[in-house]
C-alpha cells in the first residue's frame, strides 16, 4: 500500500477530538462493542453542536407510499425546505450520511436549512432505510425511488426542472451509486452530484484508512464494522462488495458535473481524491476542495468550525447555479 501522509488537525477541534479520543479509549478499556444504538446515540449528540437554525419560508414532511410486491409496501419519508416557495428555484436531494446506519432527516435538518437559504435552492432530505435492520440495497432503492418521483413533493412550491443529488460520507456513496446506475439507465435523470467527504469505496483499500485511521473522530474499525452490518452476507464476497463500490464502477464523461469535498484528516480522505481523480480522466467536469485541517464529519460540527462549513455551503451555491451541460446519452 503507497504511503500516505496523515493530516493535521484544526486547532478549532483540539478540545473537541481530546475529549473524544477520551471516549474512544474507555470504551475500548471497557470492552464496550459496537451497537447501532450505541453508534445512533452517538452521533445524534452531535446535534448540540449545530445550534444554528436559519429560517426557511417553507418546510414540510411528506412521503412516497411504495408499492413492493417482493418485499411489502413500505413508506419513505422525506422533508422539503425552500427558501422562497413562489419563486422557482434548482432542486437538490439531499441523502444524509452515517455509515448507512445512522444519521436522519432530523439529524440533518440544520444542515438543510443552510443549504436551503445560502444556496437558494429547493431541498428535499431523505429518510431512507438503514441497516442492519434494512441491508444493502435497501436504502439505495429507497434513493432511486426518490430520484425518479421527487417532483410529487412538491406540489406545494414552485422548482426549476432537473435535479441535483447531495450527499456526505455514505450519503456520497448513494449519490455515486446513483449516478453509475444512469449511465445504463437513461430513466435516471442527474444534473449535477455534490459530495462531501463521500464513502466511494467499499474495499477500504486506501492508504488513508492507516495514516488517518486512529485519532481524528472516525476510526476504520468503526467504518469496517458499518460495512459489515451494511452488507451482511455480500460482505464475505469481496468481489461483489468491490462491484458495489462506485470507485471501482464505470467511469465515462455522462456522469454528471460533480462538486467535491475532502477533509486531509478523514480515513476517507483518498479514495474521494481518486473519485475526483478518475472523474477527470473520464472527461467529467470536476471541482474538487480539500480542507486539510478538517476531520471526517466537520459539516456536522457547525458550532466549533463554522468558517469551513460557511465556505463548504457557497460553493455548493455557486456550484449549482452555473448553467447545466447537459450529458449526451
Amino acid at each position: 500500500m503507497q504511503v500516505s501522509p496523515r493530516g493535521t488537525a484544526s486547532a478549532k477541534l483540539r478540545d473537541f477530538l481530546e475529549l473524544a479520543n477520551q471516549n474512544i479509549a474507555l470504551a475500548k478499556q471497557q470492552n464496550i462493542q459496537y451497537s447501532p444504538q450505541l453508534l445512533r446515540e452517538n452521533l445524534n449528540k452531535l446535534a448540540a453542536l449545530m445550534s444554528a437554525k436559519p429560517e426557511v419560508s417553507y418546510i414540510a414532511d411528506k412521503a412516497w407510499q411504495v408499492k413492493d410486491a417482493l418485499h411489502g409496501d413500505r413508506e419513505i419519508g422525506c422533508r422539503v425546505y425552500s427558501p422562497a416557495p413562489s419563486k422557482a428555484l434548482p432542486v437538490v436531494l439531499h441523502f444524509h450520511g452515517g455509515g448507512h446506519m445512522c444519521g436522519s432527516v432530523e439529524l440533518y435538518d440544520p444542515i438543510c436549512r443552510h443549504l436551503a437559504s445560502i444556496a437558494q435552492c429547493v431541498v428535499i432530505s431523505i429518510e431512507y432505510r438503514l441497516a442492519p435492520e434494512h441491508p444493502y440495497p435497501a436504502g439505495l432503492e429507497d434513493c432511486e425511488y426518490a430520484l425518479r418521483h421527487y417532483q410529487s413533493v412538491l406540489t406545494e412550491v414552485q422548482y426549476q426542472q432537473g435535479v441535483s443529488i447531495m450527499g456526505d460520507s455514505a450519503g456520497g456513496a448513494l449519490c455515486t451509486s446513483l449516478s453509475q446506475r444512469s449511465l445504463s439507465d437513461n430513466t435516471l435523470n442527474i444534473a449535477k452530484q455534490i459530495l462531501v467527504y463521500p464513502s466511494v469505496d467499499y474495499t477500504m483499500a486506501s492508504a488513508s484508512y492507516q495514516s488517518n485511521g486512529a485519532g481524528f473522530l472516525l476510526e476504520t474499525p468503526r467504518v469496517q464494522w458499518y460495512f459489515e452490518q451494511y452488507f451482511q452476507e455480500v460482505a464475505k464476497d469481496a468481489e461483489r462488495v468491490k462491484q458495489a463500490s462506485p470507485l471501482h464502477g464505470e467511469f465515462n464523461a455522462k456522469l454528471p458535473s460533480t462538486l467535491i469535498f475532502t477533509a486531509g484528516c478523514d480515513p476517507l480522505r483518498d479514495e474521494g481524491i481518486a473519485y475526483a481523480n478518475a472523474l477527470t480522466a473520464a472527461g467529467v467536469k470536476v471541482q474538487h476542495h480539500q480542507f486539510e485541517d478538517m476531520i471526517h464529519a466537520y459539516m456536522l460540527l457547525q458550532d466549533l468550525v463554522s468558517e469551513e462549513c460557511l465556505a463548504t455551503y457557497r460553493m455548493i451555491a455557486a456550484f449549482l447555479a452555473e448553467p447545466i451541460i447537459a450529458n449526451t446519452r
